[in-house]
């Protein structure tokens, strides 16, 4: 298995970013609700 690390620490960048400015701004709720969707469109695309 192959990874794909350029990709893999683009995307850990982002969402470091992410968490680190809606903390900052107050408003991480909706950045805790967004991880649900997604890990939730995740979970039914494997299945």
């Amino acid at each position: 298995m192959k990874i794909k690390w350029k990709q893999l620490v683009f995307k850990v960048s982002v969402w470091v970013a992410l968490e680190v400015f809606f903390g900052y701004v107050g408003v991480d709720t909706i950045a805790d609700y967004s991880e649900y969707i997604f890990e939730r469109s995740i979970i039914t695309s494997i299945c």
